[in-house]
């Protein structure tokens, strides 16, 4: 199944609604990689709220999509991780290194405006 892939401004967003098939993970890193260049995006969000459970493949093709926008020059969100997917996240040792994550879309949107308007003040 394809993810729906929404352009907001400068920011991409990707919502996971159910859960993937590794080729399709690795799918959509290429598609939001490829989407960064092509519209210039300042930023992506995934949102993996649809996910029921986020396996050791998930997770680091989740960490890989991060560092690959940010070498494009774009800031990355992960966001909607449900409650009983962090626990068992935890409870396997899996861990998003370095990925940037938020409650839910609003908090992600939230969070890389206000990281927007640092920048265009200068900070």
């Amino acid at each position: 199944m394809a993810v729906p892939i929404l352009k907001q401004g400068s920011f991409l967003i990707a919502s996971v609604q159910s859960a993937l098939t590794d080729a399709e993970m690795v799918e959509l890193r290429s598609s939001l990689t490829e989407r960064v260049s092509r519209h210039r995006s300042r930023a992506v969000i995934v949102d993996v709220s649809g996910l029921d459970v986020i396996d050791s493949f998930t997770a680091r093709t989740l960490q890989d999509l991060t560092r690959a926008v940010r070498l494009k020059g774009a800031q990355a969100v992960v966001v909607g991780i449900q409650p009983q997917v962090a626990f068992a996240m935890v409870q396997l040792g899996l861990f998003l290194e370095g990925v940037t994550t938020a409650l839910d879309l609003d908090e992600g949107l939230g969070l890389l405006m206000q990281r927007e308007a640092r920048v265009h003040a200068g900070e």
